[in-house]
């Protein structure tokens, strides 16, 4: 009966994070990973791990959905920004992963507060502030360096967070290549994917790793409500203004950023 509710618990909880990250074009893992440390009481690395594995599926079922709108073609023409973002994420993303398991305690918390803290200022500027067209450097080979630093840090970030990082991805494509948002945010869940992947594997090594085996239909149902939830969510994209629903989302977050610093796990 417990694991029942539990799995209730999930599916709703996984749909309406869905919904939230939709209304935007995220995928609410961001929102995810608070709601298991508090409301499902795992701990931060359990949490971080459930989180990947579902951001995972989330990611690995909205890249081909997103072909319908960006053909392969386009990613084709711009694999040069994948693989330059790519190169730097999948460092990120092992050294990020393996930070992670190494802190396994209250500092973790405190690295995980930072973090959300760091993403609700991102958005905030992304969603006011970030106009740009056009290469941001005009010499290739800077904006090459740039591309690879920036994308070794969303990788690493991605990878203590259990996210796809999108909401880092897409404004640091914009603003480096100057592409439009929309093809942006499918050159985002390409280079996610894999870079995912790679913090997947290196998380695989940890103990920690087995709650997966131990929580795998919890895991699927909170997963498949965030995949409807997403897509929900994005039936109803600009109903909502985002002018109303991104200082609400990143109130969400410095909540989530403040409940995490002062966390104690129960010993």
């Amino acid at each position: 009966m417990n694991k029942n509710k539990n799995s209730v618990k999930g599916f709703l909880s996984g749909g309406m994070i869905g919904i939230l990250g939709g209304l935007v074009g995220l995928g609410g893992a961001e929102f995810r990973l608070p709601l298991l440390i508090y409301f499902f009481n795992f701990n931060a690395i359990s949490a971080v791990i459930l989180n990947k594995a579902m951001s995972l599926v989330v990611v690995g079922f909205a890249l081909p959905f997103r072909l319908s709108t960006t053909p392969i073609s386009m990613l084709v023409e711009n694999s040069n920004i994948i693989f330059t973002l790519l190169f730097g994420s999948i460092m990120g993303a092992w050294f990020g992963a393996g930070f992670a398991v190494k802190l396994k305690g209250q500092t973790l918390y405190k690295v995980i507060s930072g973090l959300l803290l760091f993403i609700a200022i991102v958005l905030i500027m992304d969603h006011y502030s970030l106009h740009h067209s056009g290469n941001l450097f005009h010499n290739d080979l800077l904006n090459m360096g740039v591309g690879v630093i920036l994308g070794l840090i969303i990788g690493a970030i991605a990878a203590i967070l259990g996210v796809a990082g999108g909401e880092l991805y897409i404004p640091t494509i914009i603003l480096i290549y100057g592409v439009d948002i929309k093809l942006a945010g499918s050159l985002s869940l390409a280079i996610s994917l894999p870079t995912m992947l790679v913090a997947f594997f290196r998380y695989s090594r940890d103990d920690s790793f087995k709650v997966l085996y131990t929580m795998k239909s919890f895991t699927a149902i909170f997963a498949l409500g965030s995949i409807i939830g997403a897509y929900i969510g994005s039936l109803f994209l600009g109903i909502i203004s985002p002018n109303v629903l991104i200082p609400i989302l990143c109130l969400i977050l410095l909540l989530s950023s403040y409940k995490m610093l002062k966390h104690k796990e129960a010993v």
